[in-house]
């Protein structure tokens, strides 16, 4: 799954690659990607320009004359540019076309992920965007905001790490990478966080989200490079993946367990805290 750091790569490789250019027509092969009508989708992305390409969280928030087009890719989504004349494939979805007889090609084995155009005074009230908590770096993201999140949470804290209500972003890699780092085990109640774990929570999930920003993201599986761009951060995974693999900082092989149906990798004896409860 595209986490924060693969989709903010995709965001600043496609602002290099497509603002500006004139759309000339619209393809909607799989219609249930779009949560607008279809015919209006196409109405507004005719004619228009993308001006701008933000994010927040996993949310892509491509920017028009008077509209927003978000894009969350979900568990498969990719973005591919091609020539117009290239065969759309299987799994291509929402073809855009721009007048450079370029194509901005949807592609989604699973089709989990989802397109809405809104109006632009709609992205602050807009559901999806608002529900969104701090990402790792933002001023409001300190351990004394989660503290309050996690204070009457009786659950694993690897799965409120998952909750892009309190953190936008984090996916089940980085997940797994904050909590090695900070030295938690992930089975540990929110409710028993303290203070000193919270500070590193948001101090980790800050520098491994920049780092593997910096690195372009983690290819990994289902996320590979649609746009030209390899990540390379999973060459710095330190438990993600690492299954019956020694831990590199004391040697234990690292385990992989089930939380919440997430695959959870990490080490029994650096992640000693919350053990057993």
């Amino acid at each position: 799954m595209p986490e924060i750091a693969e989709v903010e790569t995709v965001r600043r490789t496609l602002k290099r690659q497509i603002l500006k250019k004139r759309i000339k027509e619209v393809k909607i092969l799989y219609p249930k990607i779009i949560l607008n009508h279809e015919e209006e989708f196409k109405k507004i992305l005719i004619g228009n320009q993308f001006l701008d390409i933000k994010r927040r969280g996993k949310w892509l928030i491509f920017e028009l004359e008077n509209h927003y087009l978000l894009s969350h890719l979900r568990m498969e989504g990719k973005f591919f540019l091609k020539n117009v004349h290239a065969p759309i494939e299987k799994h291509e979805h929402v073809v855009i076309t721009f007048s450079d007889d370029s194509d901005l090609r949807y592609h989604d084995t699973r089709k989990f992920g989802r397109m809405e155009l809104i109006l632009k005074e709609d992205l602050n009230t807009n559901e999806r965007i608002q529900k969104q908590g701090f990402e790792p770096g933002e001023k409001g993201l300190t351990s004394d905001y989660l503290l309050e999140k996690f204070h009457d949470k009786n659950v694993a804290i690897k799965t409120l790490l998952l909750d892009q209500t309190i953190i936008s972003g984090l996916g089940n890699i980085y997940a797994n990478e904050v909590l090695f780092a900070s030295k938690i085990n992930p089975f540990k109640k929110g409710s028993q966080m303290t203070k000193k774990e919270a500070e590193a929570i948001v101090e980790n999930s800050q520098k491994i989200i920049e780092r593997a920003i910096e690195l372009g993201g983690t290819t990994i599986k289902s996320y590979t490079s649609s746009l030209g761009i390899t990540g390379r951060f999973q060459q710095e995974l330190m438990v993600h993946k690492r299954e019956g693999m020694p831990c590199l900082i004391c040697k234990t092989k690292i385990k992989r367990e089930k939380i919440n149906g997430r695959s959870t990798y990490y080490c029994p004896k650096c992640q000693k805290t919350g053990e057993g409860l």
